[in-house]
């Protein structure tokens, strides 16, 4: 039998982490609910119970918690609202530590620490008009000028970037060499001239996210607010990727399992012609069906989490880890509000919210398309 844990010390820890998540976590969900909006308290009760920079290094602030524990509490956080893992995210996802490991100095001092307390939020910007899935595709060009870099272009869906006080931006500075070594990362802050937000998006989600699209009109960088070399910006996109991956992975697991809890508790308590939903043979099989399939997601995932922590040859299966999660908890999801009926579809239950939030993972991070054709690539290398 495989193993329902990622190790033995994480289990020690996921009590503490679902306890947190059931009784301060739930009750600010269900006022985001309520609210559309994300209230300050979201932030400062993971920053008091030392959630935020859970991965960053801990002379700057952070936790110094590696993936494995970070993962475990996207995952177990997923269960009350998506918003959480987004904020832990943003403390400790691809910006901080991209700035962590790549940034001099100065570019740790100034950010790293802020990063960690959530002082300061980040947001990342890849994704163009005519760029998405094929981020190599980038047309935002950098320029070098006498002391720095002048940026112009647009990105949009950028999650977050409304309020983003540092937007990490990829911008082409070598066209003929683009992803080999011709696109570069900056540092750009939200004062800094010549950087607008044009536009801010809400998705099929919770209102409370938002997305935006951001432009930059000759807008002025210096050379010290360039991340990592000139020209290997794509580098220091590319090395966060599994670990988002599994971020993602474990995210939709979480989210999966309060989802099946959800759907078992209706089932024994709803009745209809004298009997519980749960004595139905057609809503047994669905209940079953999402055990089995959350069951093999974490195996899978945990096996790749395991592999990565320990530096072994991990291939694809952090692509097949957010393949087979985005796709599973779109399934469970889907049986969740079957299984809820009325209550499934109407805006006020939670079975409703997830099911919307819930689509986002198929898309974010590397689309379904593009995961499985990372997997063929390697599999006819």
């Amino acid at each position: 039998m495989f193993r329902q844990e990622i190790s033995p010390d994480l289990a020690e820890i996921r009590p503490v982490l679902r306890k947190f998540t059931d009784e301060i976590l739930e009750p600010i969900a269900q006022e985001i609910d309520r609210t559309n909006t994300v209230p300050q308290r979201a932030v400062d009760v993971l920053r008091e119970h030392g959630y935020l920079g859970m991965r960053l290094p801990q002379e700057f602030g952070g936790g110094g918690h590696d993936l494995l524990t970070y993962c475990l509490a996207l995952e177990e956080f997923s269960r009350a609202h998506r918003v959480f893992t987004l904020i832990l995210d943003s403390t400790s996802g691809l910006n901080p530590i991209a700035i962590a490991k790549f940034g001099n100095p100065e570019q740790k001092d100034r950010y790293v620490r802020k990063l960690a307390t959530g002082e300061l939020t980040a947001a990342f910007a890849l994704t163009e008009p005519g760029a998405g899935s094929d981020s190599q595709s980038i047309r935002t060009q950098a320029k070098k000028v006498d002391g720095g870099w002048v940026i112009n272009g647009l990105k949009h869906w950028i999650s977050g970037a409304d309020k983003a006080d540092l937007i990490l931006v990829l911008a082409v500075n070598d066209s003929a060499k683009r992803a080999k070594g011709g696109i570069t990362a900056f540092l750009v802050e939200k004062t800094n001239p010549g950087f607008h937000v044009n536009r801010v998006d809400t998705t099929m989600g919770s209102e409370a996210i938002k997305l935006a699209e951001i432009s930059f009109n000759d807008c002025f960088v210096k050379d010290s607010d360039v991340l990592g070399e000139v020209g290997f910006g794509f580098k220091v996109a590319m090395e966060s990727l599994n670990s988002g991956r599994l971020g993602v992975a474990c995210s939709c697991i979480g989210a999966a399992q309060r989802l099946l809890e959800m759907s078992i508790d209706h089932a024994k308590n709803r009745e209809t012609f004298g009997e519980p939903l749960s004595e139905r043979q057609s809503i047994q099989w669905m209940l079953a069906e999402s055990e089995t399939e959350l069951s093999v997601a974490r195996a899978l995932t945990y096996e790749s989490l395991r592999r990565t922590h320990n530096a072994t040859d991990i291939g694809t299966s952090t692509s097949m880890s957010k393949l087979y999660c985005s796709e599973m908890v779109a399934r469970v999801a889907d049986r969740a509000v079957q299984i809820h009926g009325g209550m499934g579809i109407v805006k006020g239950y939670p079975v409703e919210r997830f099911y919307r939030d819930i689509r986002h993972y198929r898309i974010g991070e590397g689309a379904s398309e593009i995961q499985k054709m990372l997997i063929a690539r390697d599999l006819l290398k």
